[in-house]
């Protein structure tokens, strides 16, 4: 594997990764402007923003908090809405499990939604790339997403009220997550998967934070699982 495949895999990653810092960057700049308003101090909305990097936990933990609840519940709660997590690494094993244990510990450090979708979907398309290649991407197109991330949370945090609601920032989450999961439904499987995850989503959407996100994952799991199943019997 040379150092040239590797180099240009990943600025391969940047260029795919930067359309997203169009959504990240409102993203980012929300939830520092809640959680500065919320009365926690800069230091403490910015060390959740490097060390957890993952916006919906982020927003779970801080409305559990606003709620005077227990510290258990509060790392209990972020760790449900980011269970995902947990799936988004079994599915990259097959690719990145090679990889020596720092570059694994990177890994599960730039593992998110983005960074996620948009590597497994090459990995599927490419299935020969060497790993080193498949890594480059992976870091690539983390490398514009979490600068942005983290310099639009301080942004937030420190304009605070001066933000406009007009901005309206909260359009980037569901904007965010429809610009990842659009280009990757391209089966019956695919599609079966997202209309029963977002049926799920809805009825189950009373449940506590993040569980229902969570069965509805399951479920849409099950379904496309059912329905690849099905069409291999059926050819």
């Amino acid at each position: 594997m040379s150092a040239t495949t590797t180099k240009s895999s990943y600025w391969r990653g940047v260029r795919d990764g930067a359309p997203f810092m169009l959504v990240v960057g409102p993203f980012g700049a929300l939830f520092g402007v809640v959680a500065t308003e919320a009365g926690l101090p800069l230091a403490q909305v910015m060390a959740m923003a490097v060390l957890v990097i993952a916006g919906a936990a982020q927003f779970a933990a801080l409305q559990l908090m606003l709620e005077d609840a227990a510290l258990w519940l509060v790392v209990a709660g972020s760790l449900v809405v980011n269970l995902r997590m947990a799936m988004y690494s079994a599915a990259l094993v097959p690719h990145l499990g090679a990889a020596p244990l720092w570059q694994r510990a990177l890994v599960g450090y730039f593992n998110f939604d983005q960074n996620y979708a948009m590597s497994v979907a090459l990995y599927e398309v490419e299935p020969d790339m060497p790993l080193g290649a498949k890594l480059g991407f992976y870091f690539g197109v983390a490398t514009p997403i979490v600068p942005t991330w983290t310099l639009a949370t301080w942004l937030g945090a420190v304009l605070g009220a001066q933000v406009p609601e007009a901005l309206a920032l909260d359009f980037a989450m569901p904007i965010l997550f429809l610009a990842l999961i659009g280009p990757m439904i391209r089966t019956r499987a695919h599609l079966a998967a997202a209309v029963v995850s977002v049926i799920a989503a809805l009825l189950l959407s009373g449940l506590p934070a993040g569980v229902g996100l969570l069965i509805a994952a399951f479920l849409a799991m099950a379904t496309g699982a059912a329905v690849e199943t099905w069409r291999e019997r059926r050819a």
